[in-house]
C-alpha cells in the first residue's frame, strides 16, 4: 500500500527545524508530530462544537428570547445545531487533511469528496431550518387574516421550496462526486418530458390544486357542494380534495375536477332561508285568519335570530284540502344547531298561537270503503248460480237430455 506522504496544504519544512528528534519518528508510517496534531484538531472540532452549543443555548437565544421580534430568535435557534456540526466537521477536514492516507485505492479523495457531501447536508439542513422560521413568521402574519386559504398557502409554499431546495443540494452533490452534470440535466429533460406525459393526471391535479389555492373559492371548515355532493371541507392536497358529507362519508375529489367544476360554497351564505306553508283546515274563518297572519308575522319578526329585512308572511292559496300561509325569512345564524333551534322556537310559539284562535291545522285524508269489495263478491256469486240454473233448464228441453 502506498503512502501519499504530501498532502497537506501547509508547508511544516520549517516546524520540522525546530521540532524535537521523537516527533520527527514514525508509527506505522505516520511522523508522530502529525498524529499528535490531527488528535489536536479533532479535539478542537469538539470542543467548539460544545462550546457553539452552550453558547447559543445559554446565551445567544436566551437573549434574543427577550426581544419583541421573534424571527431574530428563531433565526439563531436554525443556526445553533448546523454551526455547531460544521465546526466538528471542520475539525474532520484538518485532521484528515495533516494524516497522510493511502494514494492506492484513492482513500484520499474518498474522504475528501465524502466530507464536502457532509458540508452540503449540513448547509441543505440549515437552509431548511431557515425555512422553517420564515414559514412560523408568515404564519404568524397571515394569522391576523380572515381567510383560511391563507393559512393553507403557508405549509404549501414552505413544501415547495424545500422541494426545489433539495432537487439543487443534489444536484451540487453529484457535481461535487464528480458526476457530469450537464449530461444529466439533458437526460433529465428528455426523461421529463416522458414523465410528463405519464403523469398529465397527477400534473393537472396539481395545477388545479394551485388554482384553488389562487382563487380561493373554498377553504378547509367550509360547506361547499359541488356535483351533487355536498359537505364540509376536511383537507385541501397537492391531488385531491377531501370532502365530509352529512352522512359522516368522506369524498375525495380530484383537484382538477373541482377546478373545472361550479362550485357552490354554502358557508359564504352566512345565513339559512327557511320556507315553509303553514296549513290550516277550511273550517278557519276569514276573522281568524287576518288574526293569524300578523301575529305569526311578529313572532318571526322578533326572533333574535332572524334577518327582519327577509321576513315575508302571507295568506297565499288555497290548497285542496286547507287554507295556506307562507313563511319566508333568512336566519342570521349559519350553525346547523342553532339553526334549528331558531326553527323550533318559531314553530312553536306559532302552533300555541293557533291554539289560542281556535285553529286547527289540515292533514290530507281519504276515505276507504270496504262495503264496495263485500258487496262485488256478492253479486257475482249470485251471478254464477243464476247462469247454472239457467244452463240446467235448457238441458231439460233438449230431445235428447234423457
Amino acid at each position: 500500500m502506498k503512502i501519499l506522504q504530501n498532502t497537506t496544504p501547509f508547508n511544516f519544512i520549517n516546524w520540522q527545524l525546530h521540532l524535537p528528534s521523537w516527533a520527527s519518528e514514525t508509527i506505522l508510517g505516520v511522523e508522530i508530530w502529525r498524529i499528535v496534531l490531527a488528535i489536536i484538531f479533532i479535539f478542537l472540532g469538539f470542543s467548539l462544537k460544545k462550546i457553539s452549543d452552550y453558547l447559543f443555548e445559554k446565551k445567544i437565544i436566551p437573549v434574543f428570547k427577550k426581544t419583541r421580534i421573534e424571527i431574530d430568535n428563531l433565526f439563531f435557534e436554525a443556526l445553533s445545531k448546523p454551526l455547531g456540526f460544521m465546526l466538528l466537521l471542520a475539525g474532520l477536514a484538518a485532521n484528515f487533511a495533516i494524516l497522510p492516507l493511502p494514494e492506492q485505492p484513492d482513500i484520499n479523495r474518498f474522504v475528501m469528496s465524502s466530507l464536502k457531501v457532509a458540508s452540503t447536508v449540513i448547509i441543505l439542513w440549515f437552509l431548511f431550518r431557515l425555512v422553517d422560521v420564515a414559514t412560523k413568521s408568515l404564519a404568524h402574519i397571515v394569522s391576523r387574516t380572515e381567510s383560511k386559504l391563507d393559512k393553507q398557502m403557508v405549509p404549501f409554499i414552505s413544501r415547495a421550496v424545500k422541494i426545489v431546495m433539495g432537487i439543487i443540494i443534489v444536484l451540487w452533490i453529484l457535481q461535487l462526486s464528480g458526476y457530469n452534470i450537464s449530461s444529466l440535466l439533458a437526460g433529465l429533460g428528455i426523461g421529463g418530458l416522458a414523465v410528463a406525459l405519464a403523469l398529465q393526471e397527477t400534473l393537472a391535479n396539481f395545477f388545479g390544486s394551485l388554482a384553488i389555492f389562487t382563487d380561493r373559492p373554498f377553504g378547509v371548515g367550509e360547506i361547499i357542494e359541488v356535483d351533487d355532493i355536498r359537505g364540509t371541507v376536511e383537507e385541501i392536497g397537492f391531488r385531491s380534495t377531501r370532502i365530509r358529507t352529512f352522512n359522516s362519508t368522506l369524498v375525495t375529489i380530484p383537484n382538477k375536477t373541482l377546478a373545472n367544476s361550479v362550485i357552490e360554497n354554502i358557508s359564504k351564505a352566512g345565513k339559512r332561508r327557511v320556507v315553509q306553508a303553514i296549513k290550516v283546515t277550511h273550517k278557519t274563518t276569514t276573522t281568524q285568519l287576518q288574526e293569524a297572519v300578523p301575529f305569526i308575522r311578529n313572532i318571526v319578526l322578533h326572533d333574535k335570530n332572524v334577518d327582519p329585512e327577509s321576513v315575508i308572511v302571507n295568506f297565499s292559496d288555497f290548497g285542496e284540502y286547507s287554507l295556506n300561509i307562507t313563511i319566508i325569512y333568512f336566519t342570521k345564524v349559519f350553525d346547523y344547531r342553532e339553526f334549528l333551534a331558531s326553527k323550533e322556537r318559531i314553530n312553536l310559539a306559532i302552533m300555541k298561537n293557533l291554539e289560542q284562535l281556535g285553529i286547527s291545522i289540515a292533514f290530507p285524508t281519504k276515505i276507504y270503503i270496504d262495503n264496495i269489495s263485500k258487496k262485488t263478491e256478492g253479486s257475482s256469486a249470485t251471478d254464477r248460480e243464476q247462469k247454472k240454473a239457467k244452463e240446467g233448464k235448457e238441458g231439460e228441453n233438449l230431445p235428447f237430455s234423457k
